[in-house]
């Protein structure tokens, strides 16, 4: 069997090689592979897009399992309402431009998040005020234990600020996800930000399709759309998560310091790109003679400027983590899953 290179299924196109490689096009490939490796007791990989991982330069000692399974199904819904059933292999970026194109309203603001869709529920990804929590209903899931698809809810996962109980430890593979959805083709505009770049007040209707290309338009800006010109897209999008801590804790950080009240009324979520810059790191920067640098976009990525090592995203990485809870006393977490690397 010929060696795989694991950078060419990654979005930071960083790691070595796998021992073995399997590509599952179907979701009975996909069970079957998984259920032979755990029966062997072998280590498994399961890589989706590869967008939010960074693979050791030694590559995985086990076996990778490429989810490469397609297809969108229709259920059955109540009036007004819109139930799919995804494969965990679908690009998500995909899906969302389905959803957009048919005037359905709900994930509009997560376009052009890079990754398959079977990794969204992992880490409940989330964008410009739009979170997967809102619309994810549940999933079906190889449970590790009893060696069967499950139906999962979305309240038994444990869904949270880019978390899951998957993230969090439970064994199993996602085979597909399912979606509720609203037949509406405007939405609400419910982030400044994206707020500011449709030209219209928080809380204002406007229509999915609008607001997908404004996203796509500040995702670009950002460097946070794979493009093959763009340099500053050879990453794993966002390296870290914005801390959340106390709000005793925010009291004693610059009055200037960007910070939200979470939905606990206990706790604030702070602004790690802030706190990046601030601690002296800015936009561009990188180690002497490495080839792995800040964004020149946005200080949350790490990008590979061609040729980087895992070794050398990893120790940036480190660099920052130190420079930030030297000066604010915050330690950073990363926010890609990190395998055989340590930062």
């Amino acid at each position: 069997m010929a060696t795989v290179d694991l950078a060419e299924y990654t979005t930071m196109h960083v790691g070595g090689p796998a021992r073995e490689f399997i590509a599952a096009h179907s979701e009975q490939e996909l069970t079957d592979a998984a259920l032979e490796v755990w029966g062997k007791g072998d280590e498994l990989l399961v890589l989706g897009g590869g967008s939010n991982v960074v693979i050791a330069d030694d590559g995985f000692d086990g076996t990778v399992l490429h989810v490469e399974t397609r297809g969108i199904e229709h259920l059955a819904a109540e009036e007004g309402a819109v139930r799919l059933r995804v494969a965990a292999g679908e690009p998500w970026d995909e899906l969302v431009a389905y959803t957009v194109e048919q005037g359905w309203s709900g994930i509009e603001a997560l376009s052009g998040i890079p990754g398959s869709s079977g990794a969204a529920p992992i880490q409940n990804i989330g964008a410009y005020g739009q979170e997967l929590s809102s619309t994810l209903t549940a999933i079906d899931f190889l449970d590790y234990d009893s060696g069967l698809v499950e139906r999962v809810t979305a309240d038994d996962l444990g869904l949270a600020y880019r978390t899951s109980s998957i993230k969090r430890g439970r064994q199993g593979i996602v085979v597909a996800i399912e979606l509720r959805l609203q037949d509406a083709d405007t939405t609400v505009a419910g982030y400044d930000q994206l707020a500011a770049a449709l030209g219209v007040d928080v809380g204002a209707r406007v229509a999915v399709a609008e607001v997908r290309e404004r996203v796509l338009a500040l995702r670009a800006s950002k460097g946070m759309v794979l493009d093959p010109n763009d340099q500053d897209s050879v990453s794993c999008g966002s390296f870290f998560t914005n801390p959340i801590v106390s709000e005793n804790f925010a009291r004693s950080l610059p009055s200037e310091a960007p910070r939200w009240l979470e939905p606990d009324d206990v706790n604030v979520k702070l602004s790690a790109a802030w706190l990046i810059e601030r601690a002296g790191i800015p936009r561009g920067f990188s180690l002497p003679g490495s080839h792995a640098a800040i964004s020149s976009k946005h200080t949350l990525a790490i990008t590979n400027r061609g040729g980087a090592t895992a070794a050398e995203v990893a120790e940036l990485a480190r660099y920052v983590r130190t420079r930030v809870l030297a000066q604010f006393g915050v330690l950073l977490h990363p926010e890609p899953n990190l395998i055989g690397v340590s930062v």
